[in-house]
């Protein structure tokens, strides 16, 4: 492996955080700056010795700068084998004055960017489909072994403290990493043109609306790899964890302010305080804990044990949520996922330390002195993942089924219209409505067939993923006697609609005073009129929850 001298440079990039002190580094190295437009005017007006491309190439720039670096003395220059390795391309360089270029400094038009911003706008969009710069990037990556390229101003630090370590040299696993980096960039680019021209309506003048219920005719993901888990859902399964950078890194679409940051809440960009590497279901259960806990507005608590909320509450503070959660089934949640929507302070920490035995506990905050109170729980994971960051203001679900990929919208929304309609003669009470409420909201959490009781908004039995909705609701009542509690006066919701009326029938006989769900069934009345025998207050939401 062998190290290069970087001698020449050629910078020419839309984001400039930071390049006027990497290009000072650059030339105090006495490094040669070559650039483009704006590049250049910007590093001259820094006072920088500065080559304009042009003058380099003796091309003007043409086609009102589409067409800058696609020139061999360009790519002759970053293609270009060197140090032996190829005899043939240096006497080609030199018979036909191609110089050679050490390292390359490219990020891309703000394609991204752009058609998030103004999605229909075509025409804006075609002229932010970078050319030169990809071009560029590709050569310069192919050829690693003699060149240096930069795609990401992160690394200019490191870039520069290794220069000026080496005596203005490279090594070879530098220049490969940078390389991997480029070509990953050019992936991703490329993939955010394909998708979305493929799912623009040329006719109608308008990008694909995956909320509205078009779709690209081809996707291209790209996920980056963030670690490598001990072992898979199970033992002899391998497995890791790759992240959307687009989710994680406001750079990776060029513009902070316009692209969509970090969902609040989320494991893929969460700071780790404390305990061992994350396994592959705490990943899993750790994201259903967040996604419901966001569900709320007052300060509130969520349990998962493999996938399924077992026991939720909102309440005045966090300590009174955590301790109604606990209380719903505290057997299931027994080595399970706590997620809070608030601050974790150190008395709450205490009281789960002593309490509890949890593999997860995510929360927007955690308090120094709560990861202390943890100290000596070696094998709990914290994480931290703040909420001030703003969620993409639509996004996919993903599915990966053999030969193929389910994608559907976001089960954003809660209910039809907004509000839910009373079908009985009885009106939910006050509390009651609020109830129901709450329930609705952790059904639509709960894998489906889904039922789940609540009083004074928190779960009291949650039943989840049988094959029979009348199995989830017996399910969610030996839950509640279990933990000790009485039905009398709680809610149900289901998250979908009841086929029969023996549901109803045996909720009343548990003493359930009020139900809420979709609607919808052939046998609606003969539900409703269930109900009204055993004096239920019913709602309609007219939107169904299944979660498979």
């Amino acid at each position: 492996m062998t190290d290069i001298k970087i001698r020449r440079a050629l910078l020419s990039v839309s984001d400039k955080t930071g390049l006027v002190d990497f290009a000072k580094q650059l030339a105090g190295m006495a490094v040669s700056l070559v650039s483009t437009g704006g590049t250049r005017a910007l590093l001259a007006d820094a006072g920088l010795a500065v080559q304009e491309v042009s003058d380099y190439t003796g091309f003007p720039e043409l086609l009102d700068g589409r067409l800058k670096t696609l020139h061999p003395l360009v790519h002759g220059g970053l293609l270009g084998r060197r140090n032996g390795q190829a005899p043939d391309d240096s006497q080609a360089m030199q018979r036909h004055g191609i110089e050679e270029i050490d390292l390359l400094v490219v990020n891309l038009y703000p394609f991204e960017a752009a058609v998030a911003k103004q999605p229909d706008a075509l025409a804006q969009a075609v002229e932010q489909i970078d050319i030169g710069g990809p071009a560029m990037l590709r050569s310069a990556a192919k050829n690693f072994r003699s060149v240096a390229v930069v795609v990401d101003t992160d690394d200019y630090s490191l870039v520069a403290a290794e220069l000026a370590r080496q005596d203005g040299r490279l090594c070879e696993a530098t220049r490969f990493q940078l390389a991997v980096k480029a070509f990953q960039r050019v992936a991703s680019y490329d993939a955010a043109i394909a998708n979305y021209l493929s799912g623009y309506d040329l006719e109608a003048g308008v990008a694909a609306k995956p909320e509205e219920g078009s779709y690209p005719s081809s996707l291209t993901l790209q996920f980056q790899h963030k670690q490598t888990m001990r072992y898979g859902e199970n033992p002899h399964q391998s497995a890791a964890f790759y992240v959307d950078v687009k989710a994680v890194d406001a750079k990776a679409v060029g513009t902070p302010a316009v692209q969509g940051q970090a969902p609040a809440l989320s494991v893929a960009a969460a700071e780790q305080l404390h305990g061992k590497p994350l396994s592959y279901n705490n990943v899993a259960d750790t994201d259903a804990a967040a996604e419901c806990v966001l569900a709320f507005d007052r300060p509130a608590c969520v349990l998962v044990k493999h996938g399924n909320p077992c026991g939720v509450a909102e309440a005045d503070d966090l300590t009174a949520a955590y301790r109604l959660a606990l209380a719903t089934d505290p057997t299931s949640a027994f080595g399970g996922i706590i997620a809070f929507n608030g601050t974790l302070e150190e008395s709450l920490a205490a009281e789960i330390a002593g309490k509890q035995f949890v593999e997860v506990i995510i929360a927007p905050q955690i308090t120094a002195a709560a990861v202390a109170a943890f100290s000596a729980k070696k094998n709990l994971r914290l994480l931290q993942s703040p909420m001030t960051q703003a969620g993409p203001a639509f996004t996919l679900d993903y599915k990966r089924v053999a030969g193929g990929l389910l994608v559907q919208s976001k089960d954003a929304s809660l209910l039809a219209d907004g509000k839910a309609e009373v079908v009985t003669r009885r009106s939910p009470s006050e509390q009651e409505h609020l109830d129901l409420l709450f329930a609705w909201k952790v059904a639509k959490y709960v894998k489906s067939n889904a039922i789940v009781y609540a009083r004074g908004q928190a779960t009291v039995g949650v039943g989840a993923g049988q094959m029979a909705r009348v199995h989830s609701a017996k399910v969610a009542g030996l839950k509640a006697e279990e933990a000790g509690f009485t039905l009398a006066g709680s809610v149900m919701a289901s998250d979908a609609f009841f086929p029969f009326r023996d549901s109803i029938d045996a909720a009343a006989a548990a003493g359930i005073s009020a139900v809420i769900q979709p609607g919808g069934s052939v046998r609606d009345q003969e539900v409703i009129t269930a109900a009204n025998e055993a004096g239920m207050a019913m709602l309609f939401t007219g939107m169904r929850h299944f979660r498979h």
